[in-house]
């Protein structure tokens, strides 16, 4: 059995279709699967995989906004 490789932050985005800012900001708030190399993020999909599938990276559809008061916009 190989192996699974290490991708890259540009990997991982565009694997969950997001910003890779957003990735970044995953991995300071959110414990998001990454690994450090050095001054570069490494990344295993199986576990990315893992943390979308629990929960981790969910986010309401439509949060909680509150309406302007009147004569405001």
């Amino acid at each position: 059995m190989t192996p699974e490789p290490w991708s890259t932050i540009s990997e991982v985005s565009a694997h969950l279709q997001v910003a890779e800012d957003t990735v970044l900001r995953w991995i300071q708030r959110k414990a998001f699967p990454a690994h450090r190399a050095g001054r570069v993020w490494r990344f295993k999909i199986s576990e990315v995989d893992d943390w979308m599938r629990n929960g981790s990276g969910a986010t309401p559809l439509h949060p909680a906004v509150p309406a302007p008061k009147r004569g405001q916009r």
